[in-house]
């Protein structure tokens, strides 16, 4: 049996309060909200194996903070969409706002439509799969975890990146800072066959081109020392 929440006849912080709930004593792991309706901060702060169906659009930080559970927004998210998510997946079937997934240390993000910009930024562990296009300045200072774009790349893809790998299918309007285009050895068709299938995204992964950091920016050097 599915628990429903109406957020026109609940509050958002009523909604939350019932998921917290449920890590203490699970008696729902399945959950339906109806008339999101682009509120803030729905199914922020999850720390058990939950279900959550969200039945329309949502504003910011959507599903922030994430932990075990499995959320989908059947609509459009705003911005900051499971940021900092630590477990878990979510799936947005719409389009996202800017900086998805930002700063998330693990779990699964897709998003099926497009992501604006600074998706990924910063981002310390999480896999994000985007079906369509990402904007500028994407997983900018990204340390850790996999950016996959079946689409296109905006301008300044990967600044000041770390060691997060990035795969895109289309075309890259410009990288950023210390980010280069690098060879798609087989560990790495491997990893993003992994993830596709995760995803539940049927592409070709020998068709992805691979990006990574050229490990100039941060790494020390001698020759070096009078910038420093």
């Amino acid at each position: 049996m599915m628990k429903t929440i109406n957020l026109t006849e609940q509050t958002v912080r009523d909604l939350n309060q019932a998921l917290h709930d449920q890590a203490i004593e699970c008696t729902e792991r399945e959950w339906e909200v109806l008339e999101p309706k682009g509120q803030h901060n729905i199914a922020c702060g999850l720390d058990q194996n939950l279900s959550v169906d969200i039945k329309g659009p949502t504003g910011y930080y959507c599903a922030g903070m994430n932990k075990k559970a499995h959320v989908t927004i059947h609509g459009n998210a705003g911005q900051g969409v499971a940021e900092n998510m630590m477990s878990g997946t979510v799936r947005v079937k719409g389009d996202a706002s800017q900086a998805a997934g930002a700063t998330a240390h693990g779990g699964l993000l897709v998003i099926e439509g497009n992501a604006a910009a600074r998706c990924g930024i910063s981002m310390k562990g999480v896999d994000i799969v985007v079906k369509g296009n990402v904007g500028h300045m994407s997983c900018f200072m990204g340390q850790a975890g996999s950016l996959v774009v079946c689409g296109d790349a905006g301008d300044a893809l990967g600044d000041s990146l770390y060691e997060t790998h990035i795969y895109v299918k289309g075309e890259v309007k410009s990288l950023g800072a210390d980010c280069i285009q690098k060879e798609m050895r087989e560990e790495h068709i491997e990893e993003l066959t992994g993830l596709l299938n995760r995803a539940g995204v049927d592409e070709d992964p020998a068709a992805f081109k691979r990006y990574g950091s050229a490990r100039q920016l941060y790494n020390f050097k001698v020759d070096n020392t009078s910038a420093y």
